[in-house]
């Protein structure tokens, strides 16, 4: 029999570690002394200790390593138990490799453009939600709040209710930036059911996974935030996959100061 010390030693397990296996089941002491209290292994033991090592350094807890122990001899239900590991590693990597691609991105930003670390982008689901959209070519961006002025007077009766949570976007369906004849879509999710109006549309809008930053301030600022935007999309793994729209959280509806507005930049994304 060897002392809890000298089975250390051959075990390379402190004893601080074998106290823990005792406790946890995983590794009793093979006798104790009942007047003393000292511990006893045997050589025996030795090859459960390694065991134990080794799915430790696998990422195994101690309670599923108390399962796979009993299980040890039989060598399907340890290759069951070592696939699972080890999709659970695969997706623990995959989930550190988009951590250093954030921070690749982040330290590049920051030493090429100070600028665009003003915007923090993340990467959100927009859920699923009923709308009423008005979509017209306008001569310029500038006139969006024409759409508006056409969304309340015509629904000006309808005595609408706001949807849960109440969003206000814009969506923008031309390919490219233009100076002239924009198409624009506005939106403002309601809750219940409407008749459609001459200009005014009610419809289901499906969810969409979005890379997005939020501002404060004036409509003058979207460019940059626009920029950094698309820097952290191409920087970060990830794709653009639909049309581009802007969510009003704060809008000239609510106030007239434009330093109080708040808006959120959305740009659809996939991953590449």
């Amino acid at each position: 029999m060897l002392k809890i010390g000298e089975f250390s030693k051959l075990s390379r397990v402190s004893i601080r570690l074998l106290r823990q296996y005792d406790e946890a089941g995983l590794l009793a002491p093979a006798s104790t002394d009942p007047f003393t209290g000292y511990r006893y292994y045997s050589e025996a033991q030795l090859p459960t200790a390694n065991r134990i090592t080794a799915l430790k350094e696998m990422g195994f807890t101690h309670t599923v390593i108390s399962e796979i122990l009993r299980c040890y001899d039989d060598p399907a239900s340890l290759e069951r138990w070592l696939l699972l590991r080890r999709e659970e590693a695969e997706e623990e990597t995959a989930k550190a490799a988009r951590r250093l691609r954030l921070l690749d991105t982040a330290i590049e930003r920051l030493r090429k453009d100070e600028a665009n670390m003003k915007y923090d982008v993340t990467v959100k689901t927009i859920p699923e939600r009923y709308v009423a959209s008005v979509r017209q070519v306008i001569p310029s961006y500038d006139h969006e709040g024409y759409l508006w002025g056409v969304f309340c007077e015509e629904t000006a009766r309808m005595n609408i209710q706001d949807g849960d949570p109440v969003l206000c976007t814009a969506l923008f369906h031309d390919g490219e930036f233009k100076e002239t004849d924009v198409d624009v879509e506005i939106q403002k999710s309601v809750t219940g059911s409407y008749p459609d109006t001459k200009h005014v549309k009610f419809k289901t809008v499906p969810a969409v996974q979005v890379a997005s930053a939020t501002f404060q301030g004036s409509y003058d600022k979207i460019g940059e935030v626009n920029e950094a935007v698309a820097a952290w999309v191409a920087g970060n793994g990830w794709t653009f996959d639909g049309v581009a729209f802007n969510i009003y959280h704060v809008s000239p509806h609510e106030t007239k100061n434009s330093d109080e507005f708040v808006t959120e930049v959305c740009y659809p994304v996939k991953q590449k």
